[in-house]
């Protein structure tokens, strides 16, 4: 029948392989001697020796000192200090002012391998010469340096604030490369090579046997082998590429949920996310937020702090990564990225499509009546196990001082989430209040105290309060102040509802059902349960979260809160569940950021 080309591309691989010569393929050195440098052999191959000799990414050749070299593909040359072939190890270092630390991305393409044991992943930065180091940071890197410019290496997971990088140039990330690798070269491994060595014995009888039996075998079933193995390469190859996609994803998720911090980009990644700033989603006194893209599936929030206040945004951006870039709850917004870039900062969230719950309850805005009763309950129990878990669910226990309808942010399935934790401060769990020098906060939602310590301490007491006006801001449907109301006689609705509710009258709201009335009932007591104006006589968040989840029936009234607005000290604790003791002053803990 004759030979195939199957057959005969086997026959000319197998004969090619065992008719080279063994002299050929002998142990040698760059230097002609055992002395100075490393042996090379298989798998290694020196250059000008035959092909079946190592294999393939396996090359070296000499230079004119006698120095080996290392040919990698995409251009890499590197010079070659030592070759373990006990160990598969081979240590590299620069090369004639080749900076390997700037070639190692292009690695990826070769055979050789970092050990992923005792290895981390650094990100590179360029800094001016006058930054000072905080902490350890890798560096400089003398082949990257330009004149008035240093180059520094820090592990990619390290926070912005562990070190003074604010004023550095992200350049690019290195990963799995060993302690001191930038210092002393890379140490590479390899596998056991899937080429056949032509020095065994037993691989020159293997080659004999295959070739008789490829004889007999091409002359039967040579054409229906040849199309049964294209088929077996090609799901060989389609397999492959999948498991190797496969591990990807997945040390991409170990390597997120290790680290459980977001991610920094540079300026260039938050240009392209956001397609060139393409579209606007509002715009506000700290920026402008911006819609992105980071796949197909997932969408973000951008929102590019305004450089005309650079004191006032380094605070808050400070404030916003510190304290938000360390909660994993289902309230509250989750923060992706950050940008710090030199002048240029912006926070990447995640993105929700319905906007803030302010669109659905602001005066004059129709949407409100797409939100039912029960959808309204829904969302101030959310919110409310969103704050108890910022107050005690967290290491620190976290005051977010801003608590409002705009700043509660509503996913697809409106699922409230708590955001814009700028004015936030952390105090220790164990303590109760902090010291505050100015108020923070809006105004209609910010608790007495904040303005006048006549009236207590500051304290996580302050976020019940704002969250006691959002709930009666909720129930009325509009803001709870109206500024063009100040010189009418139109009623303050917290204490127009109190009175209603005080002498056994009805809320005074139009609602159809009965059971809507009962939960707008609850949620107006548990309102003003939570605006006392003293904050010992307030409720925990805990026990704010059992009157929601409750049916409102065992709820009693709370003492007037408007009976007395004169900041002095009256019996109304007689009346409240407070605390019995006086909130200790303590400071916050600035070194928590």
């Amino acid at each position: 029948m004759g030979i195939c080309f199957f057959q005969f591309l086997f026959l000319v691989l197998y004969t090619g392989l065992g008719a080279g010569n063994q002299d050929d393929c002998k142990v040698t050195w760059c230097s002609g001697s055992p002395d100075h440098g490393p042996a090379i052999h298989f798998p290694f191959r020196l250059k000008g020796q035959p092909d079946h000799c190592g294999c393939p990414g396996f090359n070296l050749s000499c230079t004119q000192s006698n120095d080996t070299v290392l040919e990698l593909p995409l251009s890499v040359k590197a010079l070659v200090r030592e070759i373990d072939y006990k160990s598969r190890m081979i240590h590299i270092d620069d090369l004639d002012g080749r900076c390997l630390v700037r070639q190692y991305p292009n690695l990826s393409a070769s055979p050789l391998k970092l050990h992923h044991k005792y290895t981390y992943n650094y990100t590179l930065f360029n800094c001016s010469s006058a930054v000072t180091r905080i902490i350890d940071l890798t560096g400089p890197i003398a082949c990257l340096d330009v004149p008035g410019n240093d180059t520094y290496a820090a592990f990619s997971d390290q926070s912005i604030f562990d070190v003074n990088l604010y004023s550095c140039r992200k350049m690019f990330n290195i990963f799995s490369v060993g302690h001191g690798t930038f210092n002393s070269g890379l140490q590479l491994y390899w596998s056991k090579p899937m080429c056949i060595n032509p020095e065994s014995k037993g691989n020159k009888h293997h080659i004999a046997g295959a070739l008789e039996k490829l004889k007999v075998a091409g002359e039967i079933l040579c054409l229906p082998l040849l199309l049964l193995v294209v088929i077996a390469l090609y799901h060989v190859h389609k397999s492959n590429k999948l498991k190797k996609e496969d591990e990807v994803r997945i040390e991409q998720f170990l390597g997120d949920y290790k680290a459980l911090k977001p991610t920094r980009y540079s300026y260039a990644d938050i240009k392209k996310i956001t397609n060139q700033f393409t579209e606007k989603l509002g715009q506000g006194g700290y920026g402008t937020v911006f819609k992105g893209k980071l796949s197909d599936e997932i969408y973000v929030a951008i929102k590019i702090l305004d450089n005309s206040n650079l004191k006032g945004n380094g605070e808050e951006f400070i404030n916003e990564v510190g304290t938000i870039g360390r909660i994993h709850h289902v309230n509250v917004v989750r923060l992706v990225g950050y940008c710090a870039d030199g002048f240029r900062r912006a926070l990447v969230y995640e993105f929700l499509p319905n906007d803030s719950l302010e669109k659905f309850i602001s005066s004059g805005n129709h949407k409100k009546h797409s939100l039912g009763w029960e959808e309204l309950e829904d969302i101030a129990l959310g919110i409310a196990k969103g704050i108890e878990y910022l107050h005690q669910g967290c290491d620190k226990r976290i005051l977010h001082f801003d608590i409002k309808p705009h700043n509660i942010l509503l996913d697809h399935k409106l699922n409230p989430k708590i955001a814009d934790f700028g004015l936030a401060k952390l105090c220790s769990k164990e303590q109760s209040a902090v010291s505050m020098t100015t108020a923070r906060g809006t105004m209609g939602y910010i608790a007495p105290e904040v303005f006048s310590r006549n009236f207590g301490n500051v304290s996580y007491k302050s976020d019940v309060y704002s969250f006691g006006m959002l709930l009666l801001e909720m129930v009325r449907g509009k803001k709870n102040i109206d500024i063009r109301a100040q010189n009418t006689s139109q009623a303050y609705f917290p204490e127009w509802v109190y009175n209603r509710l005080n002498q056994g009258e009805e809320l005074g709201i139009q609602i159809d059902e009965e059971d809507d009335t009962k939960i707008a009932k609850k949620l107006t007591i548990v309102g003003l349960w939570c605006i006392q104006w003293y904050p010992i006589d307030r409720p925990s968040m805990n026990i704010v979260v059992q009157m929601l989840e409750g049916n409102g029936e065992t709820l009693t009234m709370p003492p007037n809160p408007f009976a007395s607005t004169n900041p002095v000290k009256t019996n109304a604790t007689k009346h409240g569940k407070g605390l019995n003791i006086e909130l200790e002053v303590i400071s916050e803990l600035e070194g928590e950021r």
